[in-house]
């Protein structure tokens, strides 16, 4: 647990701020999320089943929401780009965190796995 703690108290304001709401709200959404490093970054597990990740865009310099299982969503909020399975939500740091936005797509993921389409 040290070194995902250690990586959100190692990011610089606004970002450490960002993710450590992030972190929250993430967790907060269901019990059965749970926070862990891998590849290191901040990753949210839904029952051992990798659901979302934390991390900022290398050529925008924003730090996004990604949502593993992305290609299921149509959200135009939601950026595929080259991934083929992932699909990311940028979140501006200068502006209010979009509460509904990210609870509605964290909450509909959930249901992917929920309702048996993402295997458990």
């Amino acid at each position: 647990m040290k070194q995902l703690d250690d990586f959100y108290l190692k990011q610089e304001e606004p970002v450490k701020g960002l993710f450590l709401a992030l972190k929250e709200i993430i967790l907060k959404q269901d019990k059965d999320i749970t926070n862990v490093l891998k590849y290191g970054m901040p990753f949210f597990c839904y029952k051992g089943k990798m659901f979302c990740y934390l991390w900022i865009h290398k050529k925008l310099k924003q730090p996004y929401i990604a949502i593993v299982e992305g290609k299921h969503f149509d959200e135009p909020f939601l950026i595929q780009e080259n991934r083929s399975r992932m699909k990311i939500m940028l979140i501006d740091y200068d502006k209010d965190l979009p509460l509904v936005k990210i609870e509605k797509i964290l909450n509909k993921a959930i249901n992917l796995y929920k309702t048996g389409i993402i295997k458990i």
